[in-house]
């Protein structure tokens, strides 16, 4: 697998198809595999550019050097190494916080953003974002990361039927570097674009899952506040749409690209 060098570290990718391009951004503490079952689908139309971010998967894990920013600025330059002008970046869940963050930071960049169970404000959930924090890094303290990546595998994937989805995420949750999701959880945390989603005017499709940790109604909210956004809920979904209803998700992203053209 290739890699790219950008702000002192390296990125690990994988690029498929031609045409205009999809970056696929992955989720906190898992790896460019999310998408597995949205590259072919869309390699057949797009270049399709799925990627490890800083700490994750194969790319570099620094010992201190994290935050939503920092992975922001990874994705620029690394859309600068590959000469791209311009992408459709879709953000499953941490990733979905890049995308906010690249569309606020460097509108120049966007064709269209796609956040997928994700939020604008990480620092400014309420009560679940102070309860999520505080109970996690308890977790992590405590029982450690192979217990948390049990614990959020099955949350994500209960059902009989999705055991093998259960085991795959797992094992690539329990796989990371401690450390390294440590800070990019907390880091992730303590992100929040605040007033700046405003100005955003990138055109943007929202996917929720009906069984998210967070509500319809929360993506609801934030959805009203950008200029030029759609929402779309996913039904019989958990925070993990693109891996456990993929169809459904491939379905949505391909009718916003094709309302475009």
């Amino acid at each position: 697998m290739p890699k790219v060098h950008v702000n002192d570290i390296e990125l690990d990718y994988e690029d498929y198809g031609k045409g205009n391009t999809l970056l696929l951004l992955h989720g906190l503490g898992s790896t460019k595999k999310d998408w597995d079952a949205q590259v072919p689908f869309f390699s057949k139309k797009y270049r399709v550019i799925t990627v490890d971010l800083r700490g994750h998967g194969n790319s570099t894990k620094p010992l201190n050097d994290y935050g939503v920013g920092l992975m922001t600025e990874d994705i620029k330059q690394f859309l600068d190494q590959l000469n791209i002008k311009k992408a459709t970046i879709v953000g499953f869940s941490m990733g979905g916080a890049v995308a906010f963050q690249m569309a606020a930071s460097h509108p120049e960049y966007i064709d269209n953003i796609v956040i997928v169970n994700s939020g604008p404000d990480f620092n400014d959930m309420g009560q679940t974002g102070v309860d999520l924090l505080k109970n996690r890094i308890e977790f992590l303290e405590t029982k450690g990361l192979e217990s948390l990546a049990h614990e959020i595998s099955f949350n994500m994937f209960p059902e009989e039927h999705q055991i093998d989805l259960r085991n795959e995420f797992e094992t690539r949750c329990k796989n990371n570097d401690y450390n390294a999701y440590y800070k990019s959880f907390v880091t992730l945390m303590a992100w929040g674009l605040g007033d700046a989603i405003k100005d955003i005017t990138a055109r943007t499709l929202v996917v929720s899952s009906d069984m998210d940790y967070t509500s319809v109604t929360f993506k609801e909210n934030y959805v009203n506040k950008l200029s030029n956004a759609r929402l779309v809920v996913i039904k019989n979904s958990r925070h993990g749409v693109v891996l456990d209803q993929p169809d459904a998700f491939n379905t949505a992203l391909q009718n916003f690209l094709e309302d475009e053209e």
